[in-house]
């Protein structure tokens, strides 16, 4: 045999020999490449599933915890009740009722001497639900001489004002909130909502991959972020479930959470509690969430009396509300506020008419002591069960 044909002979036996370590090993990888993918799908699996249960027992149990909240005694008026006109104006004015010509909206008056037309807020007490209405009081002589419906067909035997809050006692995470429902805020609060955050909401399963995609896009170009691609679900799991580390295990968690939100519950339920957790101020060390706080720490009054102008103020402060907090960062808010004007109408959720009025509206949020100071000092006390009159002695204080 040559020498030429013993090197072949080697050189097919290596080239054999190769192949069959190659074919041997691609076997081998793939079995364990196949059983990395079992494993991996299961560790899934079960990752999800232990989202699931963490999604569903906070969702479906206790959401929250809400502090202790501690009012005065309210104000009953019956007719005979001694009760001096100055003295019912000023309880008109610690529960921030509104002094305007006519009344049409609740949490306003209108006083003509000492004659008082009153739309009340109502109050959910203990013992009964004090319901909003529209009254008549006049006032003589240091009593109250007629109570009676404002429409005058109907006299009015008794009626309680809603009560002062002079306090609250905080749950260990300091955080405040009040509570409300999706048919108890404005219908544009909710559709402005949508057009500025989440243009999608009623589409998408939790997560809106062309958002996310057009945010990608917008901030490669800057260089920096400059938009955000979440959707209002992934928001509300950012705030209910999470914490704000930036990676991408967090945001991948974010988006699988956000998916089970969207398959278990409805779109109402999420609406409802995004409108109740989102973080919209600080004070101090009190975390002001949801919009039934936030309109009360801005604008002293409930939710339910927005006008558009605050509605987009409150709106934009879910973009960053230390950011662009209106006491701090006058200029910034009001930057802001008529950003959100603008898009929401361009979104068709306010006509121009109420654009242009509201675009000349100044920021108007009130002062952040007024209610301490309302607490603290030795305001007008009602005490007509306990004392001859209204009067400021510390005593009634302790009876409130």
């Amino acid at each position: 045999m040559s020498q030429e044909v013993k090197q072949e002979s080697a050189l097919r036996r290596f080239f054999n020999g190769l192949w069959f370590a190659i074919t041997l090993f691609g076997r081998v990888f793939r079995i364990l490449l196949l059983v990395a993918l079992v494993l991996g799908l299961l560790l899934g699996i079960v990752y999800t599933l232990e989202l699931d249960d963490k999604v569903r027992e906070q969702f479906e149990g206790r959401r929250w915890e809400l502090p202790a909240r501690v009012f005065a005694r309210p104000l009953d008026l019956y007719e005979g009740q001694q009760l001096f006109a100055d003295h019912l104006e000023q309880e008109l004015k610690l529960l921030n009722y509104r002094s305007v010509d006519k009344p049409i909206e609740t949490g306003q008056y209108h006083r003509n001497g000492s004659k008082f037309v009153v739309n009340t807020r109502g109050f959910q007490f203990a013992d009964d639900k004090e319901p909003a209405r529209s009254i008549n009081v006049n006032v003589a002589s240091g009593k109250v001489s007629t109570l009676a419906y404002a429409d005058g067909k109907n006299p009015l035997d008794l009626m309680r004002l809603e009560p002062v809050l002079i306090g609250n006692f905080y749950p260990r995470q300091n955080e405040d909130r009040v509570l409300v429902r999706q048919q108890d805020v404005p219908p544009l609060l909710i559709s402005g909502l949508v057009a500025v955050e989440d243009k999608k909401f009623y589409e998408h399963q939790g997560v809106n991959p062309m958002a996310i995609g057009r945010a990608l896009v917008a901030n490669v170009k800057a260089g920096h972020t400059v938009q955000g691609g979440s959707t209002l679900t992934q928001q509300l799991v950012k705030n209910f479930y999470l914490t704000n580390e930036r990676s991408w295990h967090r945001k991948l968690k974010e988006a699988t959470m956000a998916f089970l939100l969207e398959m278990r519950y409805t779109k109402q339920d999420i609406m409802e509690a995004y409108l109740n957790e989102i973080h919209l101020g600080q004070d101090g060390d009190r975390a002001i969430h949801g919009f039934g706080l936030a309109a009360q720490f801005y604008f002293n009054r409930p939710v339910w009396e927005l006008k558009p102008d605050q509605i987009a103020l409150l709106i934009g402060l879910a973009k960053g509300a230390g950011y662009y907090d209106p006491r701090l960062h006058p200029d910034r808010a009001l930057t802001r506020r008529n950003l959100v004007l603008q898009v929401m109408l361009n979104e068709k959720a306010i006509t121009p008419a109420i654009y242009a009025d509201a675009l000349e509206q100044p920021l108007g949020v009130s002062e952040k002591n007024r209610r301490a100071i309302a607490r603290s000092r030795l305001t007008w006390i009602w005490c007509a069960s306990n004392c001859s009159a209204i009067t400021k002695k510390r005593t009634c204080v302790a009876k409130a």
